[in-house]
């Protein structure tokens, strides 16, 4: 804004606070979420994308998103994982100190099982 010399420049301020409704954004966690908890969310966003039609093929989704094809395959099989599964790996508590509990590596095996109900009793296992 410019004002000419001699002209009174005048601002209004409200002092008024509007509070929108609905309930206060989540505050962040302290810590790191684990890299399973990404990957989970990645795999179901890819998974999502292609089933949208956004994207042709997985080869044209792996360019996309800078991975080989067979680590695309990799993230793509995590939705394979009963849905409870799923929703546990997605919702894993941060972590401050040393690595993560539950490594991807740990979870592939479980969710090659077809069986959800093999796939639960094994996630519990190695869960804990």
């Amino acid at each position: 804004m410019i004002v000419s010399p001699g002209k009174q420049l005048v601002l209004f301020y409200s002092a008024e606070r509007r509070i929108r409704p609905g309930a206060a954004p989540p505050r962040p966690t302290a810590g790191r979420l684990p890299r399973l908890t990404r990957i989970m969310a990645l795999a179901i966003h890819f998974d999502r994308a292609l089933l949208t039609g956004r994207f042709q093929s997985q080869a044209d989704l792996a360019r996309a998103g800078q991975v080989t094809r067979a680590r695309l395959t990799q993230i793509l099989n995590l939705t394979c994982l009963a849905p409870d599964i799923q929703e546990q790996l997605l919702h894993l508590p941060a972590y401050t100190e040393g690595r993560a509990p539950l490594a991807e590596r740990d979870v592939r095996p479980i969710a090659a099982e077809p069986n959800w109900t093999k796939q639960r009793s094994w996630f519990a296992k190695h869960s804990t």
